[in-house]
């Protein structure tokens, strides 16, 4: 059974910092591209990190970059996302999957990030 499980978000002040987790298990995690996406309340769900599958290439969308850095362990089956100088923008609930898009399995339940003083 595929499943993604996402969890470290919470809440935290502007210019703090937060480090995402997500477990993947039921697939062969070392064979995909990884990718960190994000939806705000209101908006359509935004590719925000991606990870290569040996884990020797990041991109990250323009907004993130210099402050978001992603990365993955292929033995414990985990892919990071570490967050720092968040933003009030970056509010949203974080999610993970595979990617490109065509590879997508079920979603997980996400992880909720709120940056607000």
């Amino acid at each position: 059974q595929v499943q993604l499980v996402e969890s470290g978000g919470g809440l935290v002040q502007p210019g703090g910092s937060l480090r995402l987790s997500c477990a993947a298990s039921g697939f062969t995690f070392r064979g995909y591209a990884m990718n960190w996406y994000r939806q705000a309340p209101g908006k359509e769900r935004e590719l925000v990190a991606s990870i290569t599958s040996t884990g020797g290439s990041t991109n990250y969308v323009d907004s993130v970059k210099g402050r978001f850095t992603i990365s993955r362990d292929n033995v414990k089956n985990t892919v990071d996302l570490q967050m720092n100088s968040l933003r009030p923008e970056d509010t949203a609930v974080y999610y993970c999957n595979r990617g490109p898009s065509r590879l997508w399995v079920s979603w997980g339940q996400g992880t909720q990030v709120t940056v607000s003083s």
